[in-house]
């Protein structure tokens, strides 16, 4: 189905609900980003009106705080964050997180951020303060962090373990093959790989990437992405359809079906051991069912299987 329209299984429900209006209001009340609305996520109404799902009592919707700015210093093919860079951080930006975790009513909360390679840490210092605060203010919240690259710097990279959060994210995002093409120069299949292996190797935290489809890939390659994956030891691993967020953005070259996602879940966790795998046309990186999963294993620590079962039902 190469280059056509959008099939029905893509629909997406536009924002609502009393949790979606409150969560953007702290938002800007604390001058805060995410990736949710940087990025444009299809999901993003879903999550902010609610995570849904068993054992989570009153938590309110979930929202992926983007520090550091809203423009990145890379430029992929792919992504809809602006291009830029160059701005000074905001020494308050990790108290103010911390603030809107507590406002917003989250008990696991996930942090990204813009690559910042115009900075002599790449930004690493201040994610991993926010991180700090976070867990200082909050110890009984989650704290997943999707990092960048930052270079491959094995220094750098130990400055978010330090810090303590319970889940270490790197988006390897496609195959090797066509990694030129959909991501920055100054990125890589090989750096990817080392970043994930490091958080897995120096910590004992869940180690998680996402794989976009939909840019040409073939199954065979697919295969061997998740097969290196594993041998890097991740834990946990999302994929999801890319959507073209413009036309200055890559094309979609096929719409993968949603019988080709659970395909791909079974392999995972079947036949390559993945501890989880969300897998489907709308799943992200930052994904509820991802963190349902690892909110009932660490928190109420329940078997794999189970917890498992709790993420389906709450997807």
């Amino acid at each position: 189905m190469s280059r056509s329209r959008k099939p029905d299984w893509l629909a997406v429900q536009p924002p609502s609900g009393n949790e979606f209006t409150d969560i953007k209001r702290t938002l800007r009340e604390h001058d805060l980003n995410t990736v949710c609305e940087e990025a444009n996520c299809p999901n993003l109404g879903e999550c902010w009106s609610g995570r849904g799902g068993p054992g989570e009592g009153d938590a309110g919707g979930t929202a992926t705080f983007m520090l550091m700015g809203h423009k990145c210093t890379r430029s992929c093919g792919f992504c809809d964050v602006e291009t830029g860079g160059g701005e000074p951080l905001d020494p308050d930006e990790p108290e103010n997180v911390a603030s809107a975790v507590a406002e917003i009513g989250l008990d696991y909360v996930v942090l990204t951020s813009v690559d910042r390679d115009d900075l002599p840490d790449q930004g690493a210092a201040h994610f991993a303060e926010t991180i700090r605060e976070i867990k200082r203010r909050h110890p009984g919240i989650l704290v997943e962090v999707l990092i960048p690259d930052f270079q491959g710097e094995p220094e750098l990279v130990r400055k978010i373990i330090d810090a303590g959060p319970d889940v270490i994210a790197h988006n390897v995002e496609t195959v090797e093959r066509l990694q030129g093409k959909v991501r920055d120069p100054r990125a890589g299949y090989e750096q990817s790989l080392s970043v994930l292996e490091q958080a897995g190797r120096e910590s004992d935290v869940y180690t998680k990437t996402s794989i976009m489809l939909g840019h040409g890939e073939y199954d065979h390659e697919v295969y061997r992405t998740l097969a290196d994956l594993r041998e890097a030891e991740v834990d946990v691993v999302t994929l999801g359809q890319y959507l073209r967020p413009s036309r200055e953005h890559l094309p979609v070259e096929s719409y993968v079906h949603p019988d080709t996602y659970e395909t791909w879940r079974r392999v995972a966790e079947e036949e390559l051991d993945f501890l989880y795998c969300a897998s489907g046309p709308m799943v992200r990186s930052s994904y509820k069912a991802g963190e349902l999963f690892v909110d009932a294993v660490l928190r109420e620590g329940k078997s794999v299987e189970d917890a498992r079962a709790e993420a389906r039902a709450g997807d």
